[in-house]
């Protein structure tokens, strides 16, 4: 049995974590975290000073919505550090979608395929929110470097995506880590989960979403 690991964010606001306690010395490691992944290979535990959470082989899966589960309302701060909240959009639909870390390849494809087809979901009333540990000055560089039109909110304690079941243990490279589960959830006007997509890959996954709401890009 494996023997329990504390797991750090290193550097701190990746949102992406893999630690391993090693058999032979029994020394806290830090394999990978952040982008690029060969970066923090081999870094002790003690050169991440902010605790996240402690994962053990037995660790909980975390609990995931369904369809009609009432959505966990929240409110966060937006890039430019105004207070935006779930209960505002009551009465429209709206996608709220988490993903790891602001500016690498695949949450940038995901953000920016939202935004290319913006205008079709808002012609169908749904208006988007993107949520993610980035603080936000980053979400503000992110914002701007892609043109990005929709709200990026951040949840650096990650009490919102633990809500959503969207952080938690999950399987990484064919390893056991603790981060983001890139999800997207459709919202109702009447605040209840319409659908509720966990593990999804970044790219080809705005098409997927507009097929489901029976929206076309063309």
């Amino acid at each position: 049995m494996s023997p329990s690991a504390e797991v750090h964010p290193w550097p701190p606001g990746s949102g992406e974590v893999v630690c391993q306690l090693t058999a032979a010395s029994r020394q806290r490691k830090i394999l990978t975290a952040g982008w690029p992944r060969q970066a923090w290979r081999g870094l002790p535990v003690s050169a991440a000073p902010h605790y996240l959470a402690a994962m053990t082989e037995s660790a909980p899966a975390p609990s995931r919505l369904s369809e009609g589960d009432v959505a966990p309302d929240f409110t966060l701060p937006d890039a430019d550090g105004n207070q935006v909240s779930l209960a505002s959009y009551r009465g429209r639909r709206v996608i709220v979608y988490f993903y790891p870390a602001a500016s690498t390849p695949g949450c940038t494809k995901e953000a920016c395929d939202f935004r290319d087809n913006l205008a079709l979901l808002g012609d169908a009333g749904i208006d988007v929110l993107g949520i993610s540990p980035d603080k936000p000055a980053k979400l503000a560089r992110f914002r701007d470097a892609e043109g990005l039109t929709f709200p990026l909110l951040s949840d650096p304690d990650r009490a919102v995506l633990a809500a959503y079941g969207a952080f938690g243990e999950k399987t990484m490279y064919g390893r056991r880590t603790v981060g983001v589960i890139r999800s997207t959830f459709v919202v109702g006007a009447d605040g209840r989960i319409e659908k509720a997509m966990y593990n999804v890959r970044a790219t080809g996954h705005v098409a997927k979403v507009l097929r489901d709401l029976g929206l076309s890009a063309d």
